[in-house]
């Protein structure tokens, strides 16, 4: 049940993080950090359903963790483009709490994954 609640939240993050994307590019001319944002933002729900067929606990375990690396990176670049006046407050606010879910969720998996008998 977790996995598919994140499954979908992790597509609805994607889903903002190309709104923002193109938003920024076409509006600002901004594309190297926005650029970065897309990648990172959108490899998120990628490793997740990625992990979906994960083939042991120890594969699941690394799917979901580079999931939650690619998040923190993702608050990395959103944090720049806000410092940068590349994305305003609004807008930060809402992506950065959506990340923020993403990363209690992915921990409390790994965890509880971790715990699992091989």
């Amino acid at each position: 049940m977790k996995e598919s609640i994140l499954k979908n939240k992790s597509y609805h993050f994607a889903l903002l993080i190309i709104e923002t994307y193109k938003s920024i590019s076409s509006t600002k001319k901004e594309f190297t950090l926005t650029r970065q944002l897309l990648k990172s933002g959108t490899s998120i729900g990628a490793n997740i359903r990625e992990a979906e067929f994960a083939q042991s606990n120890k594969d699941f375990i690394s799917k979901m963790s580079i999931a939650l690396k690619e998040s923190s990176e993702t608050e990395y670049w959103l944090m720049l483009l806000k410092d940068s006046d590349y994305l305003e407050s609004q807008n930060f606010n809402k992506l950065i709490d959506l990340n923020q879910e993403l990363i209690k969720m992915l921990v409390s998996t790994i965890n509880t994954m971790k715990l699992k008998p091989q």
